[in-house]
């Protein structure tokens, strides 16, 4: 006899429209896009603004409740199953690195608004009532361009961050998170709960799913991170009369440390990456010796041993330089996020969806941080994944072809109609029918 449950709880199909997806992606990249694809649009900044004000009007404009928490992380929440219901949130960032690419946390973010809504017609159209709640996210800070650290707003959300401390950080011209938050309209003062579940498409970031001729992948761990912003301490100079043995060069003892870094990553194969990705040297004049230079740096690892293992090497590292350039140092900050899984049901729901879409669900680490990480603090969390050309992010030529953006789109208002047809048990469950 067949089934007659399973077909009464197979949920009914949540067609996304590719075009809307598109025309939407095309808004938004005005805001800060630049020529050949570059997008500059700095956290807080005033074309931050712009994005965000075009997402508070995308919520209006479809029957979604805007919020806005204190520290400017932005929410569009859809009330289809009631108070006390549990809420899947799906989302990403608007925010982008300088001279950064255009898909970057903003795909996330407008699929997710693209799925939900979706969900919400399906639902209605099938006359199914829904068995959770649906949360768009839009956090803060993600990308650590013009603050520090990255992921600001997702780990004040969830409890990792003060929320004094991170509205007190300062950018380089001295503007602090608050400040910037004010300016732009943003500073919140809603309360928003910690969802049930957090789901997170992005573009790959990496060349794998290309590579392998792949159209859709779940990162189902995510590796640590450990960054110091470091000082070398010299003394200021002329660069013609002051003899070279006479000079302390803190720029000379960066290059010491900078090309230590990067000889440590042999030892270690693949399970290593070290960098150094934002250099300010004072006084930063041609015909001076530098005084002080400051180094970004990081080191990251799927392996907490590894981590750990390399942190002891960069200490050591770091006072090597300093004896051989004859400079002092000082580390004047630290920021550790450490190795993690992803939620293995949502893991495999991906992969259910993924299936049904005639699509494999390829198994990716995530080097790069992503909101999710922070959330898997807190609930259920995954990062989903298409391909981008040549593996390439934070760049101009950043880019993901409009038929793979509606394949993880399809995927991921697929993954929600699941949710809201079977309930969170699903998740439990492994992913549930296949």
């Amino acid at each position: 006899m067949p089934d007659m449950t399973a077909d009464m709880l197979a949920p009914p199909p949540a067609r996304i429209d590719p075009a809307r997806l598109q025309a939407m992606m095309e808004a938004v990249s005005a805001f800060g896009g630049g020529a050949g694809g570059a997008l500059t649009r700095l956290t807080l900044s005033p074309e931050d603004g712009q994005a965000r004000d075009w997402l508070a009007a995308w919520f209006a404009a479809h029957g979604f409740a805007p919020r806005v928490d204190a520290i400017g992380n932005q929410f569009g929440v859809l009330d289809l199953a009631g108070p006390g219901a549990p809420t899947v949130m799906v989302g990403s960032h608007l925010d982008s690195q300088p001279n950064g690419g255009r898909f970057d946390g903003t795909l996330g973010v407008l699929a997710a608004c693209e799925a939900v809504l979706s969900v919400r017609a399906a639902l209605e159209a099938a006359g199914t009532a829904s068995a959770c709640n649906f949360a768009v996210a839009n956090w803060t800070n993600e990308e650590g361009a013009r603050f520090q650290p990255s992921l600001l707003g997702s780990s004040v959300f969830t409890g990792a961050a003060d929320l004094d401390w991170a509205l007190a950080r300062r950018d380089g011209d001295g503007v602090t998170v608050a400040e910037a938050l004010s300016r732009i309209g943003y500073a919140g003062t809603d309360s928003v709960p910690v969802p049930d579940a957090f789901i997170e498409l992005h573009i790959e970031g990496g060349p794998i799913l290309e590579r392998e001729g792949l159209r859709f992948g779940a990162f189902t761990r995510f590796w640590g991170a450990t960054k110091y912003r470091l000082a070398f301490l010299g003394r200021q100079a002329h660069t013609g009369p002051t003899p070279m043995a006479e000079r302390r060069d803190a720029l000379l003892g960066a290059a010491y440390l900078i090309a230590d870094l990067k000889a440590m990553t042999a030892d270690y194969g693949l399970d290593l990456h070290t960098s150094v990705g934002r250099l300010e040297v004072r006084p930063n004049s041609p015909n001076t010796v530098p005084s002080e230079a400051v180094l970004f740096i990081e080191l990251r690892s799927g392996s907490p041993a590894i981590l750990e293992e390399a942190e002891l090497r960069l200490k050591a590292a770091i006072d090597l330089a300093a004896a051989r350039a004859e400079v002092g140092h000082e580390v004047r900050a630290i920021d550790r996020r450490a190795a993690g899984p992803m939620a293995p049901g949502l893991v495999r729901l991906a992969e259910r969806a993924g299936a049904a879409n005639g699509t494999v669900a390829r198994h990716l680490d995530t080097i790069g941080g992503h909101d999710a990480v922070s959330l898997s603090a807190v609930c259920p969390a995954v990062v989903l994944a298409v391909p981008c050309r040549g593996g390439v992010m934070h760049h101009p030529t950043e880019f993901a072809s409009p038929e793979d953006q509606a394949v993880g789109t399809q995927v991921l208002a697929d993954m929600l109609m699941i949710l809201a047809v079977e309930g969170m048990a699903v998740i439990e469950a492994g992913g549930g029918r296949r």
